[in-house]
């Protein structure tokens, strides 16, 4: 699968409202905030004062044998990338490129959300959960677009995951 690297002008493969639509016919209920763009956990902890639940951050990881992952964990987990390998089974972590992240998972930096393995029907990445953040009765993350924040449960999280045929692993970060 190769795709042009994506330009600012480039309408996402999946826009907020597809997912939205998506959500409500799966019965998945959500509280959606708007607020400022934010690119960085330092940045959405402004945004992140008012919604309650538990504010999350994606990471988007790739091994030596080029295996993607999107790590899913709380703004407040440590994830120490040595020891991340370890219990993914796999060497040489390192932080995937704008283009593979748009290639694999439609998204532009910055946006970055679980959300995003609905444009990977290939199953091309590997989703990894935090087992605290699962454990939290609410979690929040962007809707595709980081000018907006969804709240949902775990549950409804796994539910969404299982309509789009990616097993998540759910690890002790």
């Amino acid at each position: 699968m190769t795709s042009a690297p994506p330009q600012p002008a480039d309408p996402l493969p999946t826009g907020p409202q597809d997912l939205f639509n998506l959500l409500e016919n799966l019965g998945i209920s959500y509280d959606l905030h708007h607020h400022e763009a934010v690119f960085t956990v330092a940045e959405s902890a402004k945004a992140d004062l008012d919604i309650p639940g538990i504010s999350c951050r994606n990471l988007y990881l790739r091994d030596k044998k080029k295996k993607n992952f999107l790590v899913v964990a709380a703004n407040e987990t440590s994830v120490d990338l040595k020891a991340l390998q370890d219990k993914l089974g796999c060497a040489r972590l390192s932080f995937g490129s704008p283009d593979r992240l748009w290639e694999f998972l439609g998204i532009r930096p910055g946006s970055v959300c679980p959300f995003t393995v609905i444009n990977d029907p290939d199953h091309h990445v590997q989703v990894a959960l935090d087992a605290a953040m699962m454990a939290a009765p609410r979690v929040n993350y962007h809707p595709l677009d980081n000018t907006m924040t969804i709240g949902i449960s775990p549950a409804d999280l796994l539910k969404f995951f299982t309509h789009t045929g990616h097993a998540p692993l759910t690890l002790d970060l």
